[in-house]
């Protein structure tokens, strides 16, 4: 298996086959202390040698502490250009005279050329989540990109340019974070889901629990509502025609919350999209898919609203995956320094709790405030293991040179055992977990063609960061592309399983998790020793199901609807 930074052509299956208001600066009796006996590390940094060059603006640097610069941006893994290699977007929030966006482009070698003149990307603003996904169905992914004030559509009219639809139908002028496209009413069209934040005032000044000024608590400030929108498709001349407020229709306007993540996935089963959104200091909402266009809000009584004890914390990114192997996925969310991590699994289906304890995720070698998260099978063992970044919200020690480094954490890694037991091996992978940083995004993605996922970290006022996955003795592995060729995109909400023998995996199709990111749409699987896959079957949105033939293990491929083995519908 080659580890070379290349890219990777893919095959296509012909016939379809915080916020806190005190840091810790002492770990708390859980922290695991054992002597070290470094492993080999599982990610090198190639950020300078693929050509990325990319500084995160957070603006102005004063004593008015302005919330938003703490809260950082997010980033998006996506193919913009339609050759099937992964680009990037990495965002500012320095506000209209900071720095611009950037686009990177992937070449054929595998490095990375900077595009993002005239790609009409390239704006400065307070830019914040990323939410990439194909709204006017022409088979070219459109970027959303949430701001303090508001946020921008972006159409992607080919070669390298995008255009901003002034007139979208988006009229959020609140301080959004997390955005994520979904189909909440199975017509086809990708609908968007807006996470909005606080309703801060600017001029309001803050001080720490030692007496000095900061950001300030999340509690200071009132929530905002979340606001859904409604892709109205295309009318009889294939124009398309932009989005439409359904937020009170959908009866999401009477719960207000500090809402900071986002996942929209099936939570109880019925095969309708729900949306689940982390609040910060809060109780946690997920909104249950009516089937008719409106939601109820269930967190309580599906045991997603607090931890373990009963209380809300500082929630922020989500992570979301099946990591026992039983079939029900489970909802991983990360929390301030001196909070647990929560993560609650599902069983029986549609009922979560929190279990983080149980699955080792309560036992490491140091604590962080942790922001974006994903699961992956980085070692292709046939597990899921858990990366976290991680940057505090509170000033620890006195300004330096660089004002950020004041907030800075060490991440975190967790390598599965199998059985959904987590063990923490953060000090072996040092280019990931060894510097302290103020991180926020953290975005997943199988970039160089080499079959295992890389990570793209960013920072607030830092360089973002491209790992290459470097995973000593990695298995097998498979990676599926769904897609609807009459819609001519990926099709979100569709699940993909595979069965290999007596194991079987699931993924979701949805590039929206972890935090204020957009990731990569394809369902990644590692196979540990299975060097054969007898099925894939994939739940189209909708209910639909199919089954594809699998050629080979350790490759790329497509699935297309309507091109398999009809099973059943939901």
């Amino acid at each position: 298996m080659t580890r070379h930074w290349i890219s990777h052509v893919a095959c296509v299956l012909a016939a379809s086959v915080f916020l806190s208001a005190v840091g810790c600066t002492s770990p708390p009796a859980n922290v695991v202390t054992e002597p070290k006996n470094l492993q080999p590390e599982w990610f090198v940094d190639v950020t300078a040698s693929v050509g990325i060059d990319f500084t995160h603006d957070a603006g102005p640097i004063n004593d008015q502490f302005f919330l938003p610069q703490i809260i950082g941006s997010g980033a998006a893994l996506f193919d913009f250009d339609g050759d099937g290699k992964l680009d990037i977007l990495l965002v500012q929030n320095g506000g209209p005279k900071g720095s611009k966006n950037k686009l990177f482009q992937q070449q054929h070698d595998g490095r990375f050329k900077d595009v993002s003149a005239a790609s009409g990307l390239d704006y400065a603003g307070y830019c914040m989540g990323v939410a990439i996904g194909d709204v006017n169905n022409d088979g070219r992914p459109d970027v959303y990109i949430s701001e303090y004030g508001g946020g921008r559509l972006l159409l992607n009219r080919g070669n390298g340019r995008f255009e901003e639809v002034g007139a979208s139908g988006i009229d959020n002028p609140a301080w959004a974070t997390a955005v994520s496209f979904f189909d909440y009413n199975r017509d086809g069209w990708l609908d968007l889901i807006v996470v909005n934040y606080l309703d801060i005032d600017p001029t309001k000044a803050c001080n720490s629990a030692n007496g000095q000024r900061d950001f300030c608590h999340p509690n200071t400030f009132p929530g905002t509502i979340a606001r859904l929108y409604r892709n109205r498709g295309c009318d009889a001349k294939g124009n398309w025609l932009g989005y439409e407020d359904k937020t009170e229709e959908a009866g999401m306007s009477r719960l207000p919350g500090p809402g900071l993540g986002v996942l929209c996935a099936d939570l109880n089963g019925d095969g309708w999209l729900d949306i689940f959104v982390t609040n910060d200091a809060k109780a946690n909402h997920a909104w249950i898919n009516q089937k008719n266009g409106t939601f109820k809000e269930d967190a309580v009584a599906r045991g997603l609203a607090f931890n373990a004890r009963g209380e809300a914390q500082g929630n922020m990114g989500i992570a979301f995956g099946d990591i026992d192997g039983r079939g029900l996925p489970g909802i991983f969310v990360t929390h301030l320094m001196s909070e647990n991590h929560s993560f609650w699994r599902q069983g029986p289906r549609g009922l979560f709790q929190d279990d983080a304890a149980a699955a080792g995720l309560t036992r490491s070698k140091w604590r962080g405030t942790g922001f974006g998260t994903v699961f992956a099978d980085f070692n292709h063992d046939g597990a899921l293991d858990l990366a976290i970044v991680n940057g505090r919200v509170v000033r620890n020690g006195p300004p330096t040179s660089r004002f950020f480094d004041a907030y800075a954490d060490r991440n975190q890694f967790f390598v599965n055992d199998g059985n959904g037991v987590f063990r923490d091996i953060s000090e072996d992978n040092p280019a990931l977990c060894e510097k302290p940083n103020a991180a926020r995004g953290l975005a997943l993605g199988y970039v160089n063609g080499d079959g295992a996922l890389d990570l793209l970290v960013t920072q607030i006022g830092g360089p973002a960061k491209l790992l290459r996955n470097v995973a000593p003795n990695r298995g097998n592995w498979l990676m599926v592309r769904a897609v609807d060729p009459a819609l001519k995109r990926d099709a979100y909400g569709a699940e993909v399983r595979v069965r290999a023998g007596s194991r079987s995996w699931q993924r979701l199709i949805q590039p929206g998790f972890s935090y204020l990111c957009s990731n990569d749409p394809r369902a990644h699987f590692g196979l540990g020793s299975a060097d054969r896959v007898d099925v894939i079957e994939v739940i189209w949105p909708g209910g639909d199901a199919e089954r594809f033939p699998c050629p080979g293990v350790n490759q790329l491929l497509e699935v297309q609807r309507g091109h398999g083995k009809r099973l059943t519908s939901k």
